[in-house]
């Protein structure tokens, strides 16, 4: 990649440290975009021996680009995330691969269609741990945070997600009892 075009992107891609989401964290304040994606990242490397079939440097790249978009867009709790809001987040995202050079557009490309998809292990591993680091970031904040919603839905929030993998459901059943004990 150019040098122009590689600043370029990161200019846009900085706005991911820039955009908060819903979610806050232990010391109060807004988590980041960009926050969430790193420890989402993080949570992918850390589960790779639980998963030696997969392809765990897919499934990091999976969690470093997943929400990409939203340097655009900015984050929708998912709570509010409507069919025509993932639309124009997609519509965004492939504009913004559109832009680089050829080699990394059909990388990208081939990535985001596999993670929309969830046809692959890698990408049920990456859509699994997006929802529990969300939850485990939950519990991490203040319940004063918490909007009246959050106390059910962080208990369903993900139970599909983490359906194909014992590990998964053992890992949310774990997020889900940290849960329990915070609302008590």
């Amino acid at each position: 990649m150019e040098p122009r075009e590689l600043i370029n992107f990161m200019s846009i891609a900085e706005k991911l440290k820039c955009n908060t989401r819903h979610s806050w964290t232990s010391t109060n304040r807004h988590e980041s975009v960009a926050e969430h994606s790193w420890r989402l990242s993080l949570m992918a490397y850390f589960i790779q021996d639980e998963f030696p079939e997969a392809d765990i440097n897919k499934v990091i790249l999976m969690c470093i680009f997943h929400d990409l978009g939203e340097a655009i867009t900015g984050d929708i709790p998912a709570f509010n995330k409507t069919k025509k809001d993932e639309e124009i987040e997609d519509k965004e995202i492939t504009q913004l691969i559109n832009t680089l050079p050829e080699g990394y557009r059909e990388k990208l490309s081939h990535l985001f269609k596999e993670m929309n998809e969830l046809q692959t292990l890698e990408a049920r591993i990456y859509k699994a741990l997006d929802k529990m680091e969300t939850l485990v970031q939950h519990n991490e904040a203040d319940i004063s945070t918490w909007l009246p919603l959050e106390y059910k839905l962080n208990l369903e929030y993900g139970e599909e997600a983490v359906s194909f993998s014992s590990y998964m459901k053992e890992l949310r059943n774990e997020i889900c009892n940290d849960s329990l004990k915070k609302m008590e």
